[in-house]
């Protein structure tokens, strides 16, 4: 067996993991942040003044919010359930700490303080969770597409074949719920109904960079015959194409239906997709080929994973264009934004009762062929991801106002209210003095360049990977390999963020 063989052979027929320990999972990168904001907020507690050095708050920003998830993704994934109570039980130690030794308001209770916290007005433009959402996948999925190719990787994390729960299962939804947070129309205002088309046209020509990193990738793998998993999104189809058309096709429909209309047009894409699954034979078509025996034989069975997938991702995207629409509504206080959390808690609770039903009745979770199921559980998550990253940052929040100056880049602002009293003045932080520390956080220097570090990651997924056999890396080895990887990876956005550079000219 050939060395392409091998490696194909090691991302294939894989079954997932539990739901149980994905959404476990997802709590691990908030608690991280928690845990750096802390850290940051504790030392200027102690010296009085930031952390301004970029070397040091960028090796922060590296050893808290990325190392963690790559040591859970391999040496510590046997107690991967362990993870999240230690660092949180760190992170209340850490708060203990600056809650005891702030200098200000000491006769004040915990009530009161909650009570005044709660009244807190708060940038209604600026809703970082979302940047910090959108960072997130793009990190994971990086992190995940390099170290399935090596052994330490456990299988029940990577994709799986035809039925389950893998965390890269949900990677790939979760990209597209992340673009659609932040697509053109939920930034929008509305706009007249004669410049929708002229928009649409805009869209078309926006996506071009898709279209040529797909093209450039199925050209290159081919030439060089790096391994793939065919069955993921066919011969000739990849992920860049799939993120183009959605892109498109979500445009158009944006154009046709109202978009505060468009978690109707999720629902009904997404269940009669399945319902033409079920009736039809579109689902033995799409496992199986058109002769029932993985035939590859013309366009369409050679693709057919991605194209018919198109139809879920979809429905994911127009799903998550309502979120988006929800999250961007004005909320000045605190306050608005517990009774948010709470109404998206709700969301996810309905959420997981029609994936139950849905799988136990209609069809499990498929990645490939992006059923109803999978739409459902992953919309789920990526709310479940979400609130977790909004009450971390109301967590953050709290503390920054325990002590008085102390900032943490990639937070909330707080600012004056309109027309607020004198007395209250000392208490609000004007946004510039916010914005100074941007330029050393290292979520902020890739959310700059999103793409490119999506790209960058992928290049150097297949550098690695050609060098190295990677299936037969020992642990030392593999650590290394990931963390150079992700470290050169992340020192590239951390510098063109510094020269403000953005690599977007589309």
């Amino acid at each position: 067996m050939s060395q392409k063989q091998l490696k194909e052979a090691f991302i294939s027929n894989l079954n997932g993991t539990t739901l149980l320990e994905i959404s476990l999972g997802l709590s691990l990168p908030p608690l991280c942040l928690l845990c750096r904001g802390l850290l940051l907020i504790l030392y200027f507690l102690h010296y009085g003044k930031p952390l301004s050095s970029r070397k040091y708050n960028l090796l922060l920003d590296f050893v808290v919010l990325i190392s963690p998830l790559l040591l859970s993704c391999t040496v510590l994934s046997p107690v991967m359930f362990l993870l999240p109570p230690v660092i949180a039980a760190l992170c209340a130690a850490i708060f203990s700490k600056i809650y005891s030794q702030r200098k200000h308001d000491t006769g004040v209770s915990f009530r009161q303080i909650v009570n005044d916290f709660q009244k807190t007005y708060l940038d209604p433009e600026y809703v970082p969770s979302i940047t910090v959402f959108r960072v997130y996948i793009n990190l994971l999925t990086s992190i995940g597409i390099l170290a399935v190719d090596f052994p330490q990787y456990p299988r029940r994390y990577a994709k799986t074949e035809t039925y389950g729960t893998g965390v890269m299962d949900l990677g790939v939804g979760a990209f597209i719920f992340g673009n659609a947070l932040v697509c053109p129309e939920v930034r929008q205002k509305s706009c007249a109904t004669q410049l929708k088309f002229s928009h649409l046209t805009r869209q078309f020509f926006s996506v071009w960079p898709l279209i040529f990193l797909g093209v450039g990738r199925l050209f290159t793998v081919k030439s060089i015959e790096y391994h793939e998993h065919i069955s993921e999104y066919g011969v000739h189809w990849n992920f860049f194409f799939t993120l183009a058309v959605v892109r498109l096709a979500a445009s158009l429909l944006l154009t046709l239906f109202p978009k505060n209309k468009s978690w109707i047009v999720a629902m009904n894409l997404a269940v009669f997709y399945q319902l033409i699954l079920n009736v039809t034979s579109l689902k033995m078509f799409v496992l199986y080929g058109s002769n029932g025996k993985d035939t590859r034989v013309g366009f369409l069975n050679a693709n057919r994973e991605g194209l018919f997938s198109l139809f879920g991702y979809l429905a994911i995207y127009m799903a998550s264009v309502q979120v988006g629409l929800y999250l961007l509504k004005s909320r000045n206080f605190v306050k608005d934004w517990i009774k948010a959390i709470c109404v998206l808690i709700l969301m996810v609770l309905v959420l997981f009762v029609f994936l139950h039903l849905s799988q136990v009745h209609v069809d499990p979770v498929s990645r490939r062929m992006a059923n109803l199921s999978y739409c459902l559980w992953v919309v789920a998550h990526c709310l479940t991801f979400f609130i977790w990253f909004v009450v971390i940052d109301l967590v953050l929040l709290f503390t920054k106002l325990l002590v008085n100056g102390s900032r943490v880049p990639s937070s909330w602002n707080v600012i004056q209210p309109p027309r607020s009293s004198k007395k209250h003045d000392t208490e609000a932080m004007p946004i510039g003095r916010e914005s100074k520390l941007l330029h050393v956080c290292l979520i902020t220097a890739i959310d700059k360049n999103q793409l490119l570090f999506f790209l960058l990651a992928n290049i150097m997924t297949g550098i690695v990977n050609i060098m190295i056999d990677t299936i037969h890396s020992k642990t030392p080895f593999t650590l290394c390999i990931l963390h150079l990887y992700m470290f050169l990876n992340c020192l590239i956005m951390y510098i063109l963020h510094a020269k403000n550079i953005v690599l977007k000219f589309w």
